[in-house]
């Protein structure tokens, strides 16, 4: 689904558009658009976009009220929508649109009847508590926060302001998170991390994690993930980092400075991942490793060793250089069929 889709009802000329966006309007700058739209649909009223070159036929065949395109779009067709605008960054342009005209969450600073509030938790102004929601003991909430029904949040925790937290969302003692955060449904926040002592006897004991997770400011935490409790000392989400559902953060790793991380990624115990990673989904990370800044790790790939170079990009399991990947790829998929002439190429040797 394209951002665009989440544009809330709307009701502006192309002129209007163009002059909120900075962008340089071709056609009819008073058709009006009331609706965002995919490209591949457009209709009458409908605002759509261009972002990824392979849509690029839906311009010229898709009739639409506005379309958005990069100024470096050069159409090898009439474009089929009344109006183009042209932007520096087509993607920055709809985040604006999305700013201004998107629905939010606002705090209505409401306590439900039916939620549970220790008398020494501390609640900032125009807090909103959903039904269910419950807050232990010496737990702080800051200013215009919100916390939807079924959330927990235990003793001693701390939450900044303006964040919000989604149905579910569970928060263990001690905990902190900063100003500005979002935590989406079922995210589970300071669970005990995956420590057991190997017994003499084959059996398992579990290692005390009396540590906590320190989640700093404007992160933005995906349904379902886990961030584990350090062992001892703090599991750390700095600040800026965005991950995507279904994460497992291990005790005492630390994710770095607008990192983003997709969906299925596990990061295991003590490793620290550098500053404006990106990592693909259902990457995976052995413990105890540094990844250098600005590394970018492709989907499915296996981490098995530190990365001390910054900016550089690795492919596979175990993951090598991303480049270095392709080439092997192109290699080993050919295999079977070497493999076969190989053992031809034997064949006829031997009958000599």
């Amino acid at each position: 689904m394209h951002p665009a889709d989440y544009l809330c009802a709307m009701q502006l000329t192309a002129k209007e558009i163009a002059r909120l966006l900075g962008g340089a309007l071709e056609g009819d700058g008073d058709v009006v658009v009331d609706r965002p739209g995919k490209i591949e649909e457009g209709g009458e009223g409908a605002l759509t976009f261009l972002g990824n070159p392979k849509y690029e036929v839906y311009a010229y065949s898709i009739r639409s009220s506005i379309l958005l395109a990069n100024k470096s779009f050069e159409p090898a067709k009439p474009v089929a929508a009344s109006a183009l605008i042209r932007v520096d960054d087509v993607y920055e342009a709809v985040r604006q649109l999305l700013e201004k005209f998107g629905a939010s969450e606002r705090s209505n600073g409401q306590v439900s009847e039916r939620s549970f509030v220790h008398p020494s938790a501390k609640l900032g102004l125009n807090v909103s508590v959903g039904t269910y929601t419950v807050i232990e003991e010496g737990a702080s909430i800051g200013n215009e926060t919100i916390l939807s029904p079924q959330v927990f949040i235990g003793k001693n925790v701390e939450i900044g302001n303006g964040c919000v937290l989604y149905p579910g969302v569970k928060v263990y003692h001690g905990c902190k998170i900063g100003d500005r955060c979002v935590l989406h449904a079922n995210v589970v926040v300071g669970g005990d991390g995956f420590g057991f002592a190997p017994q003499s006897d084959g059996s398992y004991r579990k290692i005390p994690q009396i540590g906590n997770v320190v989640i700093e400011d404007d992160v933005e935490i995906g349904a379902n993930t886990t961030v584990d409790r350090a062992t001892m000392n703090s599991t750390i989400i700095r600040t800026g980092a965005k991950l995507d559902n279904l994460i497992m953060v291990a005790h005492n790793a630390e994710v770095g400075e607008n990192t983003v991380i997709a969906a299925q990624a596990g990061i295991a115990g003590s490793t620290k991942i550098g500053r404006q990673c990106r990592i693909g989904g259902q990457a995976g990370f052995v413990g105890h490793i540094d990844v250098a800044d600005g590394t970018q790790v492709q989907a499915q790939s296996g981490i098995a060793a530190a990365i001390k170079e910054p900016n550089q990009a690795f492919y596979g399991s175990p993951a090598i250089a991303y480049k270095d990947y392709l080439k092997s790829y192109a290699v080993f998929k050919k295999l079977p069929d070497l493999y076969r002439k190989v053992n031809e190429l034997e064949k006829k040797l031997r009958d000599k």
